[in-house]
């Protein structure tokens, strides 16, 4: 089935038929998956304080750093808006990026995140339907095994058929290479696939890729521009069919 672009106030039924005609369902993770952000945010302060920087992201800050992809480019983007003497270093970038990488493995370990509502039901009925399930993200691979190892098990790669992350591809979002990597690993083209993004950045990178997208609102990017998206909903609950 061809799963053209429609508009936002497409039909709850008419959306359900779609995610299971899909021949694959594409899964963004930060803010579709889970709401792990806030997680992100502490360890990133946990970070600079281990590192002796005197930064620390507040939820408007940390906002405004998520329209730019990428933990070292966010550091990055953050050093060039406060920048009094010479930039960081791209070794203080990295090692500030693999103590926050650590420091949100500790903080999914002692704390937790849940699942967004609706998200495993989905998951779980589309494998028994036998869709393909893929995962399209800029998170590293590592933040992926701290979400999911606990919430689907230490197993959780074999229910996806594909699974790209940031350093898998050399642009990230809004730029669709890690889509079209997707989409080339299972051999689809965009319009039988359907991606299930959180927001506009991710919205851009699918639709470039020629993927119709489905936008769950989510904590920091509720107010985004969705144009173009098939449908925006505030969660998944009433999708798994």
């Amino acid at each position: 089935m061809n799963l053209a672009l429609a508009t936002a106030t497409t039909p709850l039924d008419e959306i359900r038929y779609r995610l299971t005609e899909a021949s694959a369902l594409i899964f963004d993770v930060d803010g579709t998956l889970a709401e792990t952000e806030e997680l992100h945010r502490e360890a990133f302060n946990e970070a600079f304080v281990q590192l002796g920087l005197d930064w620390h992201w507040g939820p408007r800050i940390y906002k405004e750093l998520l329209q730019v992809a990428g933990g070292k480019e966010r550091i990055r983007a953050f050093d060039q808006m406060r920048r009094s003497g010479p930039p960081l270093t791209d070794a203080v970038v990295a090692e500030l990026h693999g103590v926050k990488t650590a420091r949100f493995a500790a903080l999914m370990a002692e704390k937790g995140c849940p699942l967004r509502p609706g998200v495993r039901p989905l998951l779980d009925a589309a494998l028994a339907r036998g869709q393909t399930l893929a995962i399209a993200t800029t998170t590293t691979r590592a933040n992926l095994d701290a979400l999911l190892a606990p919430a689907l098990s230490q197993a959780w790669e074999a229910r996806f058929a594909a699974v790209v992350a940031a350093d898998d591809v050399a642009r990230k979002k809004p730029a669709p290479d890690v889509y079209l990597e997707v989409l080339s690993q299972l051999d689809l083209s965009g319009e039988r696939c359907l991606a299930i993004e959180d927001s506009g950045n991710g919205l851009l990178a699918a639709r470039r890729a020629g993927i119709p997208v489905l936008i769950t609102r989510s904590r920091y990017f509720s107010d985004d521009d969705f144009d173009g998206a098939l449908a925006v909903v505030d969660d998944l609950t009433e999708l798994a069919v």
